[in-house]
């Protein structure tokens, strides 16, 4: 078995990288890509915005590539740069060249990540998967000024059996339709446009090595160091977020949970008018001076 992820076939890669060239003309600001050296592999991030405010770190969910916060990145980058990477182990433009096998080396990959960037002080805001990533970094590194875990059930209690089910099917089937389906139940007001279903879409023949998110142990919970805000659309079908939370509020030392009413576990592009002050505010009370 490859210790690297791949995609199934040339054609794969090259669908893969027709979808991302697409979804790419959708990106709102200006921008640089940035490629960062890293123990795993070289790293695409996507650079944008200016200004004082302390920089921020995106890192995507399932399927996802830095393109993914096109929605919401001209909120995110008000007054500061932000720094959008393709996750490494992960379908993009990062290349995994060295195994990634335990949760511990995703700590240490954003740890270089910050180290590369150039940056002595960043927030960093994870989504989903990409919460699992953050808190791990979270753990790893004290270059992190503020941490967002947005709907990161899958870090800190076990899913629902329901979506475990739901999920399994539509990776066993992959289909638009059974794609769309499924996100349409898992993030209901959530506008996706035909590039997005068509890149995550391709993205399904990219076969990851890399572990899958767990619930975090309370030591590693405890290693967090940087203030933390951990919202969750309080409807999500993800799993349980009043137990998510409970697990933020005892173990983290620094941190604050929020549930949005009406949210599912898109909330963050399904409520931004909601959402984005809350992570705005946030980040503005922890930005170094």
């Amino acid at each position: 078995m490859p210790s690297t992820g791949r995609f199934t076939s040339e054609a794969a890669r090259t669908a893969y990288e027709a979808a991302y060239r697409d979804l790419e003309e959708r990106w709102p600001l200006p921008s640089t890509d940035v490629r960062v050296e890293t123990t795993y592999g070289p790293t695409q991030v996507r650079r944008s915005g200016d200004g004082p405010r302390t920089p921020l770190v995106l890192l995507h969910g399932l399927n996802g590539t830095g393109l993914s916060w096109h929605g919401v990145v001209p909120a995110l980058a008000a007054g500061r740069v932000v720094y959008a990477p393709d996750v490494v182990g992960t379908a993009g433009r990062s290349e995994q060249t060295a195994p990634l096998t335990t949760p511990e080396a995703y700590g240490s990959w954003g740890a270089e990540l910050l180290e590369g960037l150039g940056l002595e002080r960043a927030h960093v805001l994870g989504y989903s998967e990409g919460a699992w990533f953050a808190a791990l970094l979270g753990g790893a590194s004290d270059r992190v000024a503020g941490l967002v875990l947005g709907e990161g059930i899958s870090a800190l209690v076990k899913p629902s059996r329901k979506v475990l089910t739901r999920m399994v099917r539509a990776a066993a089937f992959p289909t638009a339709r059974n794609l769309a389906r499924l996100d349409d139940w898992l993030m209901p007001g959530v506008p996706a446009s035909e590039e997005d279903r068509a890149l995550a879409l391709a993205a399904m023949r990219y076969r990851r090595r890399t572990p899958w998110p767990s619930p975090l142990t309370d030591d590693r919970l405890r290693a967090i160091a940087a203030p933390t805000l951990a919202f969750f659309g309080a409807d999500t079908r993800i799993g349980d977020p009043v137990a998510a939370g409970r697990r933020i509020t005892e173990h983290v030392r620094r941190s604050r949970v929020e549930l949005v009413p009406g949210g599912g576990h898109g909330v963050l592009w399904q409520l931004p008018d909601q959402v984005l002050p809350l992570v705005d505010g946030f980040l503005q009370a922890h930005d170094d001076a």
